[in-house]
């Protein structure tokens, strides 16, 4: 695994620790650019089923042929951007949201997103008694994490009806950032009146009394035909520029992955679920499961418009500050493996590459 970049605030840090480490290394040992190992990020989510199914099933252990893979979970995404700062992880399955707020953060400097992974897969899951959009005020709303994206979307919803939120859980509308499983147990005590999550939580929900969909993400992004990022990959910028080959063929156990589950979406479905129960100790219905799945699409296309359309959302609410997203994209590696392999490739910001 490699020193990730960190913000700036912590490389000098990071590079006396470098220094440190080399000259503890001897005259005779120089540096090298070749990893034999990759540490891969991702949650026990149905919306990462692309990493649940190519760990599983061996596809990107394959895929990176003599280079260990080793693999971290994680709740949310900024648990798992501040891994990447650490170097404690060299490559994750990220919301967009964590996404850009890392790449504000380090200034561009800690990584960059080389491919998508799913599109839709989230929604708002309220109380029978919240009839429409206009009783939500008053009410208790979790998300998964403070700066999450499903946090972002929830707060941006709420902006743009005038509802005042705070990140203390004040205002017209009361945000609470908390674990996916502890929600799901909340709602069910009555402790909270709904929550904007992703699948399989937003399904979970949804099975228990007194609960209905109130809000179906996808019905927000009518510009895309319903079409927005939910998760993406994301790689450590010092792996993408000295382990190109590396990374390559992670995007290719990716693509095989992503491409498996379009091929047995059932089994898919099943090994998500045994994964994610082996991930959490908990227990999810197979038919719960799969009906989870059906609402999310898998792709690597990054959907590149709707990450712009969350830094600018961020930004309203003002968990971010005004970013150039210019770079963040990385995706000629991607397209590669995707002539290689047959498909068409996929596009970033204002159509490039």
């Amino acid at each position: 695994m490699r020193a990730s970049s960190a913000p700036p605030g912590a490389l000098a840090v990071l590079l006396a620790t470098a220094l440190a480490a080399t000259a503890c290394a001897g005259e005779g040992s120089g540096p090298t650019t070749a990893i034999d190992g990759l540490t891969l990020g991702y949650f026990p989510n149905i919306t990462h089923a692309p990493a649940l199914v190519g760990v599983h099933n061996g596809i990107y252990d394959e895929a990176l042929g003599e280079i260990d893979l080793h693999t971290r979970t994680f709740n949310a995404g900024p648990d798992a951007v501040n891994a990447l700062f650490s170097g404690e992880i060299d490559a994750a399955l990220l919301g967009p949201s964590p996404a850009v707020n890392g790449w504000s953060r380090s200034q561009g400097q800690a990584f960059h997103v080389v491919a998508g992974a799913a599109t839709q897969g989230t929604g708002l899951v309220v109380r029978d008694d919240i009839e429409t959009i206009d009783d939500l005020p008053g009410h208790t709303i979790a998300t998964p994490m403070l700066g999450g994206t499903q946090d972002v979307a929830l707060r941006w919803f709420a902006r743009q009806r005038g509802w005042a939120v705070d990140t203390a859980g004040g205002g017209a509308l009361s945000v609470l950032p908390q674990d996916n499983p502890e929600t799901v147990n909340a709602f069910a005590l009555g402790e909270i009146d709904g929550a904007w999550l992703p699948e399989p939580h937003l399904s979970r929900v949804l099975a228990q009394d007194d609960a209905h969909l109130l809000v179906d993400e996808r019905d927000l992004w009518a510009r895309s035909d319903g079409q927005y990022a939910t998760t993406l990959l994301v790689v450590d910028a010092e792996v993408l520029e000295h382990d190109p080959e590396a990374v390559q063929d992670l995007l290719r156990g990716h693509v095989e992955s992503i491409d498996w589950i379009e091929d047995h979406p059932k089994e898919a479905a099943e090994i998500s679920r045994v994964h994610i129960e082996a991930l959490t100790g908990g227990e999810l219905d197979p038919e719960l499961t799969a009906t989870a799945f059906d609402n999310v699409t898998f792709t690597v296309d990054p959907a590149a418009a709707s990450l712009l359309a969350r830094a600018e959302q961020a930004e309203a609410i003002g968990l971010l500050d005004p970013v150039d997203l210019t770079g963040i994209l990385a995706l000629d590696p991607l397209n590669d493996v995707l002539d290689q392999t047959g498909h068409e490739p996929v596009a970033g910001l204002e159509g490039q590459r």
